[in-house]
């Protein structure tokens, strides 16, 4: 599994760490391929820095999806890329804030440093040093250990972490601590929020975000989906003095991205208007009610939403409209199609030939648990679907006709 580098080392003091260290050879390019718009019409730039793993080149690993937010709202993005051999605290901040001075030189206004685990503890302790740093998003910070180990380096984690935010000079700070990250010795999120709120800049800590579990999971398309706009506002926000509210709204009811059939949209508003629908009333268990259009609605943690219509019973026969938003990076487009399946005594099965097989259980809430099965079984999703009122179906594009995979 990948870490941080200094996950199963004895616990040392940075400056130990250094004498260790030999040359480093660190490199600052750009995140995408575009050519940067450049200070002149930049919002300003945006230096990611990567993790650091025990037997892997981070600095090959993909540029984390909620970047090309910014990217796309007019902000350069930058790569802060180290080798792991000598990769440290101390030297590789100071390299970072070489770069900052640097970039401040060349004439951009704003500057950003976002970093992951390893490499948010090096953007907070390049902020401290610097006061030419404007933001800080910080995803996951660790640096010094994991849960399984036989020492307690992991909660250096948090004791290290403190002071770094309490020496910020003058960086509006964004932190995200997760469910189940091994590195993360808990309660960081009410210690963290104390700390900031007293220092009169503009914060935001988003602690244990549902949905969102694990030591990556910045790296998600369900954590740009959510989160994506909030960073963006965050980052965008120059004169922010206080608690920053991150909100996210994606994912609340189906979006203008999900493409649905314009039959189903024209019979949730026939049923709001009381003129009667041709749709067959169902009954979706016990708990549940019997309604025209039963629907449900999700997404997948690969940030695609989906929903379910049931459209029609006849004895166990199921007709069905099934329909996923577009991927993140649209590689893959919003789609929806027409299923058949059957009823059985917990839910629903659609499983026709030459398709992937779809699977909802019912549950006690009334809604649903969807695992989506590839055709050729070595690709599965799960999700949980929620009941949702057609109304939410009225106001919506219904153009598509993409067969969803």
């Amino acid at each position: 599994m990948r870490g941080i580098g200094l996950a199963r080392l004895s616990v040392l003091a940075v400056g130990l760490l250094l004498a260790a260290t030999p040359a480093l050879a660190l490199g600052l390019d750009p995140a995408y391929p575009a050519p940067p718009l450049g200070p002149a019409h930049a919002k300003g730039v945006v230096v990611w820095s990567h993790g650091l793993s025990l037997h892997a080149e981070d600095s090959l690993a993909p540029t984390p999806p909620y970047l090309s937010v910014l990217h796309a709202g007019g902000w350069d993005v930058m790569r802060f890329d180290r080798p792991r051999a000598g990769d440290r605290l101390t030297p590789s901040s100071r390299r970072l804030v070489g770069y900052v001075e640097r970039l401040k030189r060349d004439g951009y206004h704003r500057i950003v440093l976002a970093g992951q685990s390893f490499g948010g503890f090096l953007s907070l302790m390049a902020a401290d040093k610097s006061g030419q740093v404007d933001a800080v998003i910080a995803t996951a910070p660790a640096a010094f250990g994991q849960f399984d180990n036989d020492s307690d380096a992991w909660r250096l984690n948090a004791t290290r972490l403190y002071p770094l935010m309490q020496a910020i000079k003058r960086a509006r700070v964004m932190v995200f601590y997760f469910h189940d990250d091994e590195f993360d010795p808990g309660g960081r999120g009410d210690r963290s929020r104390a700390i900031l709120a007293r220092k009169g800049l503009g914060y935001a800590v988003i602690d244990q975000p549902f949905y969102l579990t694990g030591h990556w999971a910045a790296s998600t398309g369900l954590f740009v989906r959510r989160f994506g706009g909030c960073i963006r506002d965050f980052v965008d926000a120059n004169n922010l003095r206080h608690a920053f509210d991150c909100m996210p709204t994606w994912g609340s009811a189906p979006s203008a991205a999900l493409k649905l059939p314009p039959e189903l949209t024209d019979l949730a508003r026939s049923e709001m208007k009381g003129s009667g629908s041709s749709v067959i009333p169902v009954s979706t268990g016990s708990n549940a009610a019997s309604q025209a259009i039963p629907i449900w609605y999700g997404f997948y943690p690969n940030g695609r939403e989906l929903l379910l219509a049931i459209e029609s019973e006849q004895g166990d026969a199921v007709h069905a409209v099934y329909a996923v938003g577009p991927s993140v990076g649209d590689k893959y487009p919003a789609a929806w199609a027409r299923r058949i399946g059957r009823k059985v005594d917990d839910g629903y099965v659609f499983d026709e030939p030459g398709k992937n097989s779809l699977r909802f259980r019912w549950r006690d809430d009334g809604g649903l648990s969807a695992t989506w099965t590839a055709l050729d079984g070595k690709a599965r999703l799960s999700a949980q679907l929620r009941r949702i009122d057609p109304s939410s179906l009225i106001h919506r594009n219904a153009e598509g006709d993409v067969q969803p995979q």
